[in-house]
């Protein structure tokens, strides 16, 4: 059931499994400055970058982690990285 264009109860996202690979790098780096920007999880995950990540991740597991795993560890990241400056 890992078909085609994303499948995701009447979305009209339109886009192809192969357009969202080719964005991911973009869906990254916005999930990354929304992060940096404080936004609540809550708040990041009303957001098109973070719909696409999930249907890139529903559509292949294996390649793409979980958004939620995804913000965990850029969370952390951004976090030492800050913790890093002030000291």
């Amino acid at each position: 059931m890992a078909g085609g264009s994303g499948n995701g109860g009447g979305e009209q996202s339109g886009l192809t499994v192969g357009q969202l690979e080719a964005s991911y790098p973009i869906y990254c780096k916005a999930l990354k400055m929304l992060i940096q920007e404080e936004k609540k999880l809550s708040e990041i995950q009303r957001t098109v970058c973070w719909d696409r990540l999930e249907k890139l991740h529903r559509a292949m597991p294996r390649q793409y982690r979980d958004p939620l795993m995804h913000y965990s560890m850029l969370k952390r990241q951004i976090e030492a990285q800050g913790s890093g400056e002030r000291h």
